[in-house]
């Protein structure tokens, strides 16, 4: 599993001219998943990024209420190292993906943590500002 997390002024995402998003001061999260994940991983994901001490003063959204904003992103698994066509192989098929994206928010949620998201296999108009700036990548 891989996460691109910005500490964020605002963020939102949009489909078809719908809100499905949207948070003030937190964590953007694009989030891929790859063939090996396992609901395992996606808890340990969900405590690293309610745990991650990214925001001001070093300390995590666990600590300080922060929302987070969970945004599937398969293409994080692209592989452009031979020629400019990106594979997508890495990437896990959406019917493997979408339950463990489920599974991080879920998890996010039982921690007590407020979490808005994206609309899976949606064309999404993802707005940030990020804040710092701060983009960490996670890999598990």
């Amino acid at each position: 599993m891989r996460a691109v997390v910005q500490t964020v002024g605002r963020a939102r995402v949009t489909v078809d001219d719908e809100v499905t998003g949207e948070i003030a001061d937190g964590l953007l999260v694009l989030l891929g998943v790859t063939h090996t994940d396992t609901p395992q991983v996606a808890a340990t994901m969900a405590r690293k990024l309610h745990e991650l001490r990214i925001l001001d003063d070093e300390r995590s959204a666990a600590d300080v209420g922060a929302p987070l904003l969970v945004v599937s992103q398969f293409t994080l698994y692209g592989d452009a190292r031979k020629g400019r066509r990106p594979s997508w192989t890495a990437a896990a098929p959406a019917e493997v993906a979408e339950p463990l994206v489920d599974a991080v928010v879920e998890q996010l949620r039982g921690r007590g943590a407020k979490v808005e998201t994206g609309r899976f296999r949606a064309h999404m108009l993802v707005e940030s500002v990020n804040v710092g700036p701060r983009t960490l990548v996670l890999d598990l």
